[in-house]
């Protein structure tokens, strides 16, 4: 590799990485009140788009949600986003999420998920522990087009289902496994 095209990838690597940081930085919500809110709406956007999302929430013990979760990344990425822990119509608590990847990827998106945790369990799990690693610890269902279809309230065994929304921005692929779940003051 020549000089010049280590220099011009160590540029665009510093400004991956430049980009990366701010966009992360958007992830969070100015005040509880706005994250209160933009939850409430991205719930809202969520049961009009997927109605089977609506009908797991009346069965559902609590609703993690997190209404912009940001994502960016150029060979290393990571994702940032805060959320609230809904009981009913009552927000419990606050979270963050994060992950850190690496691998042949390049982009950035913004998107939304809700986790309807469906057992005391879950919710126990989530409340008690000191940072939930999606794919460690209980069962969560991520819950796609196909697997909506068939998915009905009497049919919820799992201890939890992941809806992700609200999908803006170019990269490839989108998961939150291995996303880790914190509480956070606020």
């Amino acid at each position: 590799m020549t000089q010049s095209m280590r220099f011009f990838i160590s540029i665009f690597l510093a400004a991956a990485a430049l980009a990366s940081a701010s966009l992360l930085n958007t992830a969070g919500a100015a005040t509880a009140e706005d994250l209160n809110a933009d939850s409430r709406q991205a719930l809202q956007a969520l049961y009009k788009s997927h109605p089977v999302a609506e009908s797991i929430s009346h069965k559902a013990k609590a609703v993690l949600v997190f209404p912009n979760i940001v994502k960016a990344g150029l060979v290393f990425g990571g994702s940032y986003g805060e959320g609230v822990l809904m009981k009913g119509t009552k927000v419990e608590d606050y979270y963050n999420s994060v992950s850190g990847s690496w691998g042949l990827q390049a982009g950035a998106q913004s998107y939304g998920y809700a986790v309807f945790l469906m057992s005391d369990k879950a919710l126990k799990y989530l409340t008690e522990s000191k940072g939930w690693e999606i794919g460690v610890g209980p069962t969560v269902v991520v819950v796609d087009e196909g697997a909506a279809k068939n998915l009905s309230s009497s049919t919820l065994k799992d201890d939890a289902y992941a809806f992700i929304f609200d999908q803006q921005g170019l990269m490839a692929g989108i998961s939150i496994e291995g996303a880790k779940i914190s509480k956070i003051k606020r």
